[in-house]
């Protein structure tokens, strides 16, 4: 086990556990652009999770690389797959593609790596289960939004770790979270 925290951010869905990891994430880059000492490069790395809304209706999610911009769709309402969940089609063959590499790119090159949603739609990857696993054991402040019910063995793990803090996101503490979770990932030695 690290030194560095693996904070697990958890919530019920639409709690805003995303929203509080992109306040961190422009906290962490702003505060990077303030000090002249250092270039800012590399600050955040890993993936993101974002919904694709057409008609003002959520249709599906993406995930996107963080560092190079690369997204695909990894849930979608048309997406015709046997693998059905909550009403979307998975498809882990964009979850492999893009959100596999960006979390190994990440490790080691970034300060802090990022897997946004480690939830029902991401563990249908077996790739994206082994990375963000490979990534854990490498020591460096991870983010990670997690999916409150799902007993994913993964999942598990991760709420089991030693050097792993759960912060559940509630709409009494979701504007003062971040900031809680930026002063964890700056203790760190």
């Amino acid at each position: 086990m690290g030194i560095h925290p693996k904070i697990g951010i958890t919530g019920l869905p639409r709690s805003g556990k995303s929203a509080v990891l992109d306040k961190v994430v422009s906290m962490v880059i702003e505060e990077r652009k303030a000090d002249p000492r250092n270039p800012g490069t590399n600050v955040i790395g890993g993936m993101r999770t974002e919904a694709i809304i057409e008609d003002g209706e959520r249709v599906g999610y993406a995930c996107i690389d963080i560092e190079t911009g690369e997204s695909g769709v990894m849930a979608h309402r048309e997406i015709d797959s046997r693998n059905r969940i909550l009403g979307y089609g998975i498809d882990p063959t964009e979850i492999d593609r893009v959100g596999v590499p960006a979390i190994q790119n990440a490790v080691g090159n970034c300060e802090i790596l990022v897997v946004d949603e480690v939830g029902k739609f991401s563990v249908e990857s077996e790739g994206f289960v082994a990375a963000v696993r490979g990534a854990l054991e490498y020591d460096m402040p991870t983010l990670l939004t997690l999916h409150k019910k799902s007993r994913h063995p993964l999942l598990q793990d991760i709420r089991r770790r030693d050097d792993g803090r759960i912060l559940e996101v509630t709409p009494v503490n979701r504007a003062l979270l971040p900031y809680k979770i930026l002063k964890l990932i700056q203790q760190a030695p």
